[in-house]
């Protein structure tokens, strides 16, 4: 089988060419968009958030049949084009749940606390603190937007923070009952409860532009809102706008991250060195599964029929 991994490191390519072979195996640094100028013979490809898997890259795939994508989202992927030929996709849902949320409570102590502030003026000689007053996490309330690995994580560790839970999402999850979260179905009812938002969602037509202008009116103008999902699930105008502290792994508005009130980090909430084995994995595993017939452990074809329509 003709196999391509896109977007890939040293690392990447000593774990998985040891596990194929009898395989003809491709490794690219580049995403799949900047390699592929004609057409390649590739029944399966395996590709990071950077490649483009469009109309475009498919028309120069006529013997696809599998695409992984090495990451939990996959707004870079068309997924009718997908399906409208009968190709099998999946993800590695999962693998990120412990990097992203201590990561994104890592961001809310440093805009709480000012963390970053000190550590930067003692390597300077400065140990004036007085104008960094903080606040605490213990009884503030918490509105996590989306349950999944990662949101129920957060969960926990708000628990352990003393915060108090609310959240919403697309399904109660056992985590609900278990921490005694306030779950809501209404997230307009939730958004003004709260002093911390923390996203958690896939990027879907239908969480795209979630927060809105008109849910931006519905928080305090002191909530502070982490995200650590995908940019374009806050519209991209409020980035320049909200009073809000933002605390961002991720954004829509590159410019707006030079503002006072933004503490951005460049989406690098997964990097850890235990989440980037997950990824390799559960990838070998979902590859594994299609190379030999069984069902994708990570299918994604009825997330993208119930987000993006069945295909026709």
């Amino acid at each position: 089988m003709e196999i391509a991994f896109f977007e890939t490191t040293t690392e990447d390519r000593d774990f998985f060419e040891g596990k194929l072979s009898g395989h003809s195996v491709h490794f690219f640094e580049e995403p799949i968009q900047a390699v592929l100028g004609k057409e390649a013979p590739y029944e399966a490809v395996s590709v990071f958030v950077h490649s483009k898997v469009d109309e475009n890259v498919i028309g120069r795939l006529p013997h696809l049949r599998y695409v992984q994508t090495r990451s939990t989202g996959y707004d870079h992927i068309d997924c009718s084009a997908l399906y409208r030929r009968g190709i099998l996709l999946s993800n590695v849902a999962g693998y990120a749940g412990p990097a992203v949320s201590e990561f994104a409570f890592s961001l809310l102590l440093n805009a709480t606390r000012h963390t970053h502030v000190a550590l930067h003026r003692s390597k300077e000689g400065n140990y004036e603190y007085h104008d960094l007053l903080g606040s605490e996490l213990f009884g503030k309330r918490i509105g996590i937007l989306g349950l999944g690995t990662i949101g129920s994580r957060m969960a926990y560790i708000a628990k352990g923070f003393g915060m108090e839970i609310k959240a919403w999402s697309r399904s109660r999850r056992p985590v609900v009952d278990e921490l005694g979260i306030d779950f809501y179905h209404d997230l307009d009812a939730m958004l003004p409860q709260c002093d911390v938002v923390m996203i958690a969602l896939p990027l879907t037509p239908a969480t795209k532009d979630l927060i809105d202008a008109r849910r931006a009116e519905l928080l305090d103008k002191n909530t502070i809102i982490v995200n650590v999902a995908r940019g374009e699930i806050i519209e991209k105008s409020l980035y320049a706008t909200l009073p809000n502290i933002l605390c961002l792994d991720v954004t829509a508005d590159l410019e707006a991250t030079r503002r006072e009130n933004v503490l951005y980090t460049p989406h690098m909430a997964y990097y850890t060195r235990e989440a980037l084995q997950r990824i390799r994995q559960i990838s070998q595993e979902n590859l594994r599964a299609f190379i030999e017939g069984r069902p994708l452990p990570n299918c994604l074809k009825i997330s993208c029929e119930r987000e993006y329509g069945k295909s026709s």
